[in-house]
């Protein structure tokens, strides 16, 4: 289910393009099967990846879907692709199964994409040790802290994205991924007695 970075950064031309798609769906629902069969997997994924029980994550995901259809003629371009939109009312959802189903959230990495994590201590190495080190002080984030760094590093999503998606400014969005790395890089020491 390795989604490439391509999918994630739309041309101009291929934003033109979705926007007709998305133009298309808002005069005919029929139409949104293409924005459905586009964006399923990579929503589907998302949510997944935070519950790890797939009839919930595939329930959670219908309700993505539908909210999205239903309240397509509501949808504003902002110059994103239309998943920004799509990760906000999944967040949403997430949230919302959370709260009913006391639903403990789960955090589904490879340990390939934990390089990414951009931590700036220079003593920090990637052995398995610190690797293990990483993913407990993942665990023990904040909501808030751990969805930055999800969206900036394991959804490899720009700025721009994220501030769509979580509805805040880029500003904030910079500031706040800046934080939730300095936390994390303070559980990560913590744990590693550095």
């Amino acid at each position: 289910m390795q989604s490439t970075n391509s999918q994630y950064h739309q041309s101009d031309s291929q934003l033109n393009d979705e926007l007709t798609q998305i133009n298309l769906a808002k005069q005919n629902p029929e139409a949104f099967e293409t924005l459905y069969n586009k964006y399923y997997e990579q929503i589907f994924r998302y949510v997944y990846q935070r519950m790890d029980d797939v009839d919930l994550a595939r329930d959670v995901v219908s309700q993505v879907f539908l909210k999205a259809m239903n309240k397509l003629n509501s949808y504003e371009f902002r110059g994103v692709p239309f998943s920004a939109w799509l990760y906000r009312i999944a967040y949403s959802e997430l949230n919302q199964a959370f709260r009913e189903n006391s639903q403990t959230r789960t955090i589904n990495i490879e340990s390939s994409q934990l390089p990414e994590i951009e931590l700036d201590d220079e003593a920090y190495s990637y052995s398995e040790e610190h690797k293990s080190a990483l993913i407990s002080a993942l665990s023990q984030l904040s909501e808030k802290h751990l969805q930055f760094i999800e969206f900036r590093y394991f959804e490899k999503r720009s700025v721009r994205e994220v501030s769509d998606i979580m509805n805040i400014s880029e500003g904030n969005v910079k500031v706040s991924t800046h934080r939730a790395l300095k936390k994390l890089q303070a559980l990560v020491i913590k744990q590693l007695d550095l």
